[in-house]
């Protein structure tokens, strides 16, 4: 098995930093392209691994693998394809899973995926999943090598009934095979905290990774954060509505509250960050810059 090939409890039992990088498939072969430029601006970073979403659409869904491909074999990275259950049957999922092995990747990031657009609510196909940790279990009984990460909330998921019911989902997805933790984005380490400490308490004991967006727009993140329901801090609001729409200035703002979380984060303990960065290379090679500083 290749170094890219590795399963990632391999990289978490070195008990060091580790630093990943999400992308997502674009939608057509121009996309493609700019991304494989990112991919190649980012090498200098030397990242531990990346992770590929998984869309709701088909041709997302092809392009998935494709840009995981393109990110294994091109430049070497280790890759987590991302994999839901929206719209598969059990069937489907196993066919999924088994080309996923056949491949050769032996990560994934096993969640349910939200409702497909135009709709509110999820809902589970014929004879398909309605949970992720029944996506772990069923990716773990066909291919025990496989290692597998899951989402956690520190602020709740938008679709949880209480803070503690959504603990128990997660305790769920861990116990069905989960090896390590990838939270939703957030901009107030405190919150991050407080989650480790509640998954401790109950139980559960994998790698946490945090995950950072840096602001790139204020609109968006504002767009970004109702969707998902995370807290944007005043102060961080405050700074970008004065930087109005000079963009550059936007960027160094979002920039520089990113690299303040990452230092935090590293220095009281966090196994690592995971950056989610838009198929943009700049905010994370500029973070990779200050935090070499």
């Amino acid at each position: 098995m290749s170094l890219a090939d590795r399963p990632l409890s391999e990289l978490f039992a070195q008990r060091r930093p580790l630093r990943s990088i999400e992308f997502f498939p674009p939608r057509d072969d121009a996309g493609v392209e700019a991304l494989r430029r990112t991919a190649a601006a980012l090498k200098p970073m030397s990242p531990d691994f990346v992770s590929v979403t998984y869309g709701a659409g088909g041709s997302t869904r092809e392009r998935t693998a494709q840009v995981s491909a393109i990110l294994r074999t091109e430049f070497g990275y280790t890759v987590m394809p991302h994999l839901t259950c929206v719209g598969h049957s059990r069937a489907e999922l196993d066919e999924v899973a088994d080309r996923i092995h056949r491949d050769g990747f032996r990560n994934i990031m096993a969640l349910r995926g939200d409702p497909p657009k135009g709709t509110t609510e999820f809902r589970a196909p014929a004879d398909g999943l309605s949970y992720a940790n029944e996506l772990v279990a069923l990716l773990k009984a066909r291919h025990p090598d496989f290692c597998l990460g899951v989402g956690g909330y520190p602020e709740k998921h938008p679709e949880a009934p209480s803070a503690q019911s959504d603990l128990e989902s997660l305790k769920r997805k861990v116990d069905a095979g989960a090896a390590f933790v990838t939270t939703q984005l957030f901009f107030d380490n405190s919150l991050y905290y407080g989650f480790v400490d509640r998954c401790r308490r109950a139980g559960i004991t994998v790698p946490i990774v945090p995950g950072i967006m840096p602001v790139l727009s204020l609109k968006q993140i504002q767009r970004f954060t109702s969707m998902c329901g995370t807290t944007l801090p005043a102060a961080l609001v405050r700074r970008l509505e004065a930087a109005g729409e000079a963009a550059e200035i936007v960027e160094a703002i979002g920039i520089d509250w990113a690299l303040q979380q990452i230092r935090d984060l590293l220095a009281r303990g966090a196994p690592g960050y995971h950056l989610y960065i838009l198929n943009r290379a700049k905010s994370a090679l500029t973070l990779a810059a200050g935090l070499a500083a």
